[in-house]
């Protein structure tokens, strides 16, 4: 008989990450177009400036 362990903090880190693609799927699919611009990206996983010189990375700035 296999036994179930408590949820561990990685269950929730693992939520919080379906979470946000689930987020990105439901935007993927409204989004005219073939792809979601990285300021709609930006919009959806809630990433924003906050101040000039402590800046968020934007999801644009790591693709190749």
């Amino acid at each position: 008989m296999v036994t179930l362990s408590t949820r561990t903090v990685s269950d929730h880190v693992a939520l919080a990450e379906i979470e946000l693609c689930g987020e990105l799927m439901i935007a993927a699919s409204a989004a005219i177009g073939e792809r979601l611009s990285a300021d709609r990206i930006d919009e959806v996983l809630n990433v924003r400036v906050i101040t000039e010189r402590s800046t968020v990375p934007r999801q644009g700035d790591h693709r190749g």
